[in-house]
């Protein structure tokens, strides 16, 4: 079955995960949900000549704010999803939900807090035509939409939590492979597991250094499988070309160890291989990426190409 969920006051939540919070929508596992997400407070809305959506303003207006964070549109209610399943996110479709995007960053956060000591923002031109954003010093950079934050609500005891630190619920991953043809694989903590999304990007860079991306208005199109009985300790990823695994801590250090651990126990697991000749394999084809650095949890992703495993077929 195909629903459309699209961005109100009614369906949208701002600033937190939450295991209580009501689903906005309630789909059968393998159901296709067309998400309408929106981005940002009113201190970033553009000048006269950009195109507002209407149920921004309004939930600028009328949506409670409890904590800081971001827009997201959920949660989503997966029929007899528990705590110890997972949900297979697979990212059909993404575009642009408006013509503009914008980039701010502000003292005493973001990589070089002590650099940066003026706040700084940027309204950008998306061009959803030619797939580009009109930089203001002339220059046009390609444009790869994704959303930031994809996460299902944590578990009961921890309450009401930001949506700004990355968990092992997933949230605010800023995990720029996640574009359309992409999978996401999170956690069940709750009864319905509880999708929500938002936090949409245009383009960013490995580590999101000043904090934001081009944040912008995303509509995505998803399919959400229920995978009983399969347990995970955090996020993981693929997409056509790669195996993604996902390491978060305050470390940037040690966020490379879990996320190399999980690769080589993921490929020893897919193929057999002893973890030993998985962490050489691991050694001579994997890439180690920093996701992000700003998010408080830092995170690095460990991707190894398809190809490497195609021995065990």
């Amino acid at each position: 079955m195909r629903h459309v969920l699209p961005a109100s006051v009614e369906t949208c939540h701002w600033g937190y995960f939450d295991a209580e919070a009501p689903p906005a929508l309630t789909i059968a596992s393998g159901d296709v949900v067309e998400v309408e997400t929106l981005s940002g407070g009113p201190e970033v809305l553009p000048p006269e000549g950009f195109q507002v959506p209407a149920a921004l303003r309004d939930i600028h207006a009328r949506s409670a704010r409890p904590l800081p964070g971001h827009i997201l549109t959920g949660p989503i209610a997966v029929e007899g999803a528990a705590p110890g399943d997972a949900l297979e996110v697979r990212l059909r479709d993404i575009r642009l939900g408006q013509d503009w995007g914008w980039n701010f960053s502000r003292p005493l956060v973001g990589a070089l807090p002590e650099r940066f000591t003026e706040t700084h923002l940027l309204h950008l031109p998306l061009d959803a035509q030619t797939g580009v954003a009109r930089l203001p010093w002339g220059d046009a950079l390609p444009l790869a939409p994704f959303f930031g934050v994809i996460g299902t609500a944590p578990p009961p005891g921890w309450g009401r939590v930001t949506s700004l630190v990355p968990r092992a619920f997933g949230g605010n991953l800023d995990l720029k492979e996640l574009v359309a043809g992409a999978t996401l694989w999170l956690p069940v903590f709750t009864p319905g597991g509880l999708l929500s999304l938002g936090d949409g990007h245009a383009a960013q860079g490995d580590g999101e250094v000043n904090v934001t991306a081009i944040e912008t208005a995303l509509t995505g199109e998803i399919e959400v499988i229920l995978h009983k009985g399969a347990a995970l300790p955090g996020p993981r990823a693929e997409t056509p070309t790669h195996l993604i695994e996902i390491g978060l801590d305050p470390s940037l250090d040690q966020a490379a160890k879990k996320a190399l651990s999980s690769l080589i126990d993921r490929v020893s697991d897919l193929t057999g291989l002893a973890a030993e000749d998985a962490y050489a394999l691991c050694s001579m084809s994997a890439d180690l990426r920093v996701t992000q650095v700003v998010n408080g949890e830092k995170g690095v992703h460990a991707m190894l190409h398809r190809d490497r495993l195609a021995f065990a077929a």
